[in-house]
C-alpha cells in the first residue's frame, strides 16, 4: 500500500472518529423540537473537500448510520414516529441522503476549484453546501415518502404550513443558518488546512 493511500485511510479513519466521539458527547445532535441541529456534516465537509466524493460517501453514511440508529431505538422522535410507518423509507432517509449529500460536497469542491485558483471560495461554497445539502435531502425527502402520514400532518398543522415549501421553511427557522455559519467558517479553515499539509507532505516525499 503506498504512503498516499495510508495517509488517506487514516485521516478518513480520524474524521469517522470525530463523527462518533460528537455524536457520543451531544456536539454532533442538538435537539430543536422535532428535529436535531446536526454538526455532523462539518466532518463530512472536511473529508469531501480533502478527499474527494468517495470520502465524503463514507463520511455520509456513518452520519446515517447513526442517525439510522437513533430511529430505530425511538432517541430521535421525528426518524422514529417515521420509522414506524416505513422502516425502508426511513434508512433511505438516515443513510441514502447523508451518502448523497457527502458525494455532493466533494463533488462540488471538485468543479469550484477550477474556477478558484485562489482556492478560498471553493472551501467556503463546499462547506456551506453540506448543512445546506443535508437540510435540503433530508427534508425534501420527508415531503415526497413522509408528508401525507400522521405525523407529519401534525407537524404541518402546528406550524401552520399552507403547504410542503412552508412546511419545510418554518419547521427548519434559523438552525439551518446557524449550521451553515458553523460548517462553513469550521470546514474552510480546517480543510484548507489539511490540504496545504498534504500538499508539502506531497512534496517531500
Amino acid at each position: 500500500m503506498k504512503k498516499n493511500d495510508i495517509r488517506t485511510l487514516t485521516r478518513l479513519a480520524l474524521l469517522v472518529a470525530i463523527e462518533l466521539v460528537m455524536k457520543a458527547v451531544g456536539l454532533g445532535s442538538v435537539p430543536v423540537g422535532p428535529l436535531y441541529m446536526s454538526f455532523l456534516t462539518l466532518p463530512i465537509a472536511v473529508g469531501a473537500i480533502t478527499m474527494g466524493p468517495a470520502a465524503g460517501a463514507i463520511l455520509g453514511g456513518v452520519f446515517g448510520a447513526v442517525s439510522f440508529y437513533d430511529a430505530v431505538t425511538g432517541a430521535s422522535a421525528m426518524t422514529g414516529a417515521l420509522f414506524q410507518v416505513s422502516p425502508v423509507n426511513t434508512f433511505i432517509l438516515c443513510v441514502g441522503m447523508r451518502v448523497l449529500m457527502g458525494v455532493c460536497v466533494g463533488l462540488i469542491f471538485n468543479a469550484v476549484k477550477n474556477f478558484d485558483k485562489p482556492g478560498t471560495w471553493s472551501y467556503i461554497v463546499s462547506a456551506m453546501c453540506a448543512p445546506a445539502l443535508n437540510t435540503l435531502f433530508f427534508m425534501g425527502y420527508i415531503v415526497l415518502a413522509f408528508y401525507h402520514t400522521d405525523y407529519v400532518q401534525s407537524l404541518v398543522l402546528a406550524k401552520g404550513a399552507s403547504n410542503p415549501l412552508m412546511f419545510v421553511i418554518l419547521l427548519t427557522g434559523m438552525q439551518g443558518l446557524v449550521e451553515a455559519i458553523v460548517c462553513s467558517v469550521a470546514g474552510t479553515a480546517i480543510g484548507g488546512a489539511l490540504l496545504k499539509v498534504t500538499g508539502r507532505m506531497n512534496g517531500h516525499r
